[in-house]
């Protein structure tokens, strides 16, 4: 075997690791090849439409990928998709997406650039917006995009088909999804795109599109879906069920904590640099009682804070997580809130500026009953902290905040 049949194999290997699918495999190993001959790096595209303001685990999984590709030299392009956003991605929907405002893309643009850039490198990834090249485009070139494709063509992505059997609306702006997605690969000229195995439908639409631009085919590669917390449902914020990255190192332990055992094999292959068989070597040492499942979770909860974190923080989290569900104790380094009794603070605001939360997000947990005060339950949404003296208060199983009370 030549020398770049070796390295061949070895970038597929590393391609490979937790893909659902490559489409077309031997058209991988093509560009691998043709990439090496000319030294020029592949392209590799990825998008995400911001429309919601953090990233979370779940989104990883293609970041995780699109690092692999860095890590062997390829040309990784991160697309935010701020103009499809404003069309809305139909994929898993019985109705059109709500349409965020330009002010809301903004400001979760500005924290998408910031968390991506815990995982990839920020000097070897190119940041595409699509707005940039869709703005330009007039009525008429929007018309001629369209004219390449037929209705028969978008009826066969499930989504389209199931609310038309289903009688429920399919707005005409939702075809134009697809179709714009497609095009961000014709301008892109790109040679690999990744996705969800929900997206499947996206991605061989774009290289439809390609193809009719006579442009050359790219390479499609789905990733799985991540499940959330439950171990059922797809990771997503509007569940409850997700594992933000830029959540406090304690809560991504605790969550991680919280998954069930068998979901954890599958956090290590696609979150960790972990190969398929040292994942396999975990899961048989579980299996054997050579290893505890929680003693495993430990492990996984500690290398994905370290990611996101720090080592130390990684460390600190596990040792708190003990402290507090083992020998049940409070954490050392509890946040503290200082407020005056004159100002009728609410509790949900003390606790919202603590966290670096949102309102509602405690509001949601006063609701789940999943809030107490020195063991008390907290029922009333507006609260107001006016009795002078310190108070231990707990939100979900995992956060405590001491409040002082003056």
């Amino acid at each position: 075997m030549s020398s770049v049949e070796k390295d061949i194999d070895k970038q597929l290997a590393l391609i490979a690791k937790g893909t659902e699918e490559i489409l077309p495999e031997n058209s991988l190993r093509k560009k691998l090849l043709k990439s090496i001959e000319k030294n020029k790096p592949l392209v590799v595209k990825a998008g995400f439409d911001p429309t919601a303001p953090d990233l979370h685990l779940g989104h990883t999984v293609l970041i995780q990928k699109m690092r692999d590709f860095q890590n062997l030299g390829h040309q990784v392009v991160f697309l935010i998709g701020d103009y499809t956003a404003k069309i809305g991605d139909p994929t898993g929907r019985n109705e059109a997406r709500k349409v965020p405002t330009d002010e809301e893309i903004q400001e979760n643009l500005k924290t998408y650039q910031r968390q991506v850039f815990k995982i990839l490198d920020e000097e070897k990834t190119k940041v595409v917006f699509n707005r940039e090249c869709f703005s330009k485009f007039t009525a008429a070139d929007l018309i001629s995009l369209a004219s390449k494709f037929t209705f028969s063509q978008l009826l066969q992505r499930d989504d389209f088909t199931k609310r038309f059997k289903e009688n429920l609306p399919i707005h005409l702006h939702e075809f134009m999804y697809p179709l714009v997605q497609g095009y961000d690969s014709v301008a892109l000229n790109a040679d690999i795109e990744l996705g969800g195995t929900d997206q499947k439908f996206n991605l061989l639409l774009a290289r439809e599109a390609q193809k009719l631009f006579g442009k050359e085919l790219q390479v499609i590669i789905t990733m799985p879906i991540l499940e959330g917390l439950d171990g059922e449902k797809k990771m997503s914020k509007s569940l409850g069920n997700y594992i933000g990255i830029d959540e406090d190192p304690r809560e991504i332990f605790g969550k991680i904590m919280s998954i069930p055992d068998d979901l954890m094999y599958k956090y290590y292959l696609l979150l960790t640099d972990r190969g398929q068989d040292e994942v396999d070597a975990i899961k048989k040492k579980v299996k054997k009682g050579e290893l505890h499942p929680k003693e495993a979770k430990t492990i996984l909860g500690k290398e994905i804070v370290a990611r996101y974190h720090s080592e130390e923080e990684a460390i600190k989290s596990a040792e708190e997580f003990n402290a507090v569900f083992k020998d049940k104790g409070l954490p050392d380094d509890m946040p503290e809130a200082i407020v005056s009794a004159a100002n009728s603070e609410r509790l949900v605001n003390i606790a919202a500026q603590s966290f670096n939360d949102t309102t509602s997000n405690i509001r949601r947990l006063i609701k789940q009953q999943a809030v107490s005060i020195d063991g008390n339950k907290v029922s009333d949404e507006n609260l107001e902290m006016t009795t002078s003296g310190e108070f231990i208060a707990k939100f979900g199983k995992r956060r405590f905040l001491k409040i002082v009370v003056t």
